[in-house]
């Protein structure tokens, strides 16, 4: 980790996280408005095949949080892998790292709370979209700024919601294709070769989809932050790891399976640029039961409000360690008696700002433009994870008590992947703009690096080695 003063007493993180609640952060955060709202998106390009589309989306993912847990297994050091970035690669690396899924999470968090505000007009049409985002903006700050321990209950409670509705979902969806229900006779499988067949559009559709479709994976990085704050990080890191890596793949692929066979593609596509509305919604009210539509607006929202909280979690706590490490102004990394980096989090609300300004003055534009800037910072964090394992692995060997299966050539092939949905992502409509606002960012953040930032950056292998002896009783 990169500092070049020793922390003050005050400034450090407690271990409160249980590997249940740091499982189920995990999934709050990957398990949102991607996956119940982006997926209209995705099904308008590819039809049918978004199944695919999906599976391909979860091996990437997969390998990017195997990579992650595995060195936070070994190091479960504050900053995550932005600090094992810097260690491994370089201090410009770990920089770039640390500030652009700071970035990435700020924009999120606001993201989610317009989803959370266009859910709410299904039931108030008139509410202006920036009301609900203020509302429940203040109710996540007032959730994360208790105490760590309060916050992973919260958590655990939002993202067992979502899980459980989802289980649900896929249930009743299987039931629906496969067995029927009084009143529904079995749909069978025949909507995912009608209109066109299985991949109406071509495998370059499947390609260009993946742009959209990796946003609903954003978070799957967050087991390598919240590791600092564990209170066993080598078992929970293992166990969250794991459950993370076939849960999602699970959840994913067979609820698209589910929408694809139950819905005509075509209607699903209707939904595209319809925030308020989700393909999970059709499906459900295929059920017949009373007031199921919005049982399932209720669920979704739960989904968004549970991802917005876990990325406010995230997002303060690593500019809490960007300042302590001279990377941000060295006052925020200052902690509450409760071990709450109260002013990380205030400058992490700058998502939720963003969010409010945008619903005001470009209300119809904002959810895909804000979707663009992440999936620009998330493709960049991802690429340099997988750089940073590939160093890691080369110096440690396989040290760890969880590994990636297939190790560097696993890790090589994803960054392969990456790159190429770096490309799909600059051709599709209207990405061009946003897009390269993104890599203005970056080039900004490189001229602040070596203008200001690089001298004063160091590796401090001190808090490598307090991490690694809290690794190192359960490692093994």
């Amino acid at each position: 980790m990169a500092s070049t003063a020793a922390q003050p007493a005050d400034s450090h993180l407690k271990r409160s996280l249980s590997h249940g609640q740091m499982t189920m952060i995990v999934l709050g955060s990957a398990l949102g408005t991607g996956l119940f709202l982006g997926s209209g998106s995705a099904i308008t390009l590819t039809g049918p095949a978004i199944i695919l589309s999906y599976a391909i989306g979860s091996m990437i993912a997969a390998v990017i949080g195997g990579a992650a847990g595995e060195m936070a297994v070994r190091y479960p050091v504050r900053g995550g892998f932005g600090s094992i970035a810097t260690r491994y690669l370089s201090p410009y690396a770990g920089f770039l790292t640390r500030w652009a899924y700071w970035t990435a999470t700020c924009i999120i968090t606001g993201l989610e709370l317009v989803a959370v505000s266009s859910y709410l007009t299904y039931w108030w049409p008139q509410l202006p979209l920036w009301v609900g985002i203020v509302a429940f903006g203040l109710l996540i700050l007032a959730l994360n700024i208790r105490s760590v321990k309060h916050f992973g209950a919260t958590e655990f409670l939002l993202s067992s919601v979502k899980v459980f509705a989802l289980v649900a979902f896929i249930l009743v969806g299987l039931c629906l294709i496969f067995f029927g229900v009084p009143g529904h006779e079995a749909t069978g499988t025949a909507n995912l070769v009608n209109d066109g067949g299985f991949m109406p559009n071509g495998f370059d559709s499947v390609w260009l989809s993946l742009a959209i479709v990796m946003f609903s994976f954003g978070g799957i990085e967050m087991i390598s932050i919240s590791a600092a704050e564990a209170q066993d990080p080598a078992r929970s890191v293992r166990t969250s790891a794991k459950a993370m890596m076939w849960r999602l793949a699970t959840f994913y692929v067979l609820s698209m399976f589910i929408v694809a066979s139950l819905v005509p593609w075509q209607t699903a596509a209707a939904l595209d640029g319809t925030i308020a509305t989700s393909p999970f919604v059709m499906v459900f009210a295929e059920v017949g039961v009373p007031a199921a539509a919005s049982i399932t607006n209720f669920v979704v929202l739960v989904a968004a409000l549970s991802a917005a909280n876990a990325n406010l979690y995230a997002s303060s706590r690593l500019m809490h360690s960007m300042a302590g490490d001279r990377m941000a102004p060295h006052a925020l990394a200052q902690v509450s008696s409760t071990g709450i980096p109260v002013r990380a989090m205030m400058v992490s609300l700058s998502g939720i700002v963003l969010a409010v300004i945008l619903a005001v003055v470009l209300p119809t534009a904002a959810f895909g433009v804000m979707i663009t800037l992440v999936m620009v910072c998330a493709l960049t964090v991802w690429v340099l994870i997988l750089l940073a394992y590939i160093a890691f692995k080369r110096i440690e060997g396989n040290s760890s008590a969880f590994r990636l299966w297939g190790g560097r050539l696993t890790a090589g092939a994803a960054i392969l992947a990456l790159f190429a949905i770096w490309v799909a992502l600059f051709r599709l409509n209207n990405n061009v703009l946003p897009a390269t606002v993104g890599v203005v960012y970056f080039v900004l953040l490189t001229i602040l690096y070596f203008a200001i930032i690089k001298h004063q950056l160091t590796v401090d292998e001190e808090a490598f080695s307090e991490a690694r002896q809290a690794a190192g009783h359960t490692e093994g």
